[in-house]
């Protein structure tokens, strides 16, 4: 019975929450980022650097405390850790190229709270002889011209058929 309480008492404040999101409007939630160029710029110099290997120039746009997710939410990653794994992954790719479109936002309150620039782009680079083009998704969350906290979302099983790997059931 303590079970049912506290999940209906949970299940009461998310919906809660859910309907004074929803109420609302656009206008009271985001607005124009008044720092919309210096953080564009950061984001592009942040990608290209990583599409080039300059990983001094990422490691100065990376906040110290900063935390990468996705693509999946429990995948999440901290300044050295991601410096690490490009670092690794400039070892086996070749031919890289990145084009992507920015845009920028200013969220006024909430968990979410801060500049934000989103990116749409396609990475194409190749590895082990096989060539990859990965559509993506990012959003970063920019705080004293630096990247603190963001967020991937990417077809990760697109890339693992494309490298010949196959998805099978589980068997029980």
């Amino acid at each position: 019975m303590k079970t049912l309480k506290t999940t209906a008492i949970v299940l009461f404040l998310a919906i809660g929450q859910i309907t004074f999101a929803q109420e609302k409007s656009y206008k009271e939630t985001v607005t124009e980022n008044p720092t919309a160029e210096e953080d564009l710029k950061v984001i592009s110099d942040y990608i290209n650097a990583l599409t080039n290997n300059k990983m001094t120039v990422v490691s100065g746009l990376l906040a110290d405390d900063y935390v990468g997710t996705g693509p999946s939410n429990e995948d999440t990653e901290t300044k050295a850790e991601q410096i690490a794994g490009w670092k690794e992954a400039h070892k086996v790719r070749t031919d890289q190229k990145n084009d992507f479109v920015v845009n920028t936002f200013r969220v006024l309150d909430g968990d979410l709270k801060g500049d934000w620039v989103s990116v749409w782009g396609t990475y194409i680079f190749n590895q082990e002889g096989v060539a990859m083009t990965l559509p993506y998704q990012f959003t970063a969350l920019v705080e004293n011209g630096k990247i603190s906290r963001s967020i991937i979302y990417y077809d990760r099983l697109a890339i693992r058929e494309a490298m010949g790997f196959e998805l099978t059931a589980k068997k029980e």
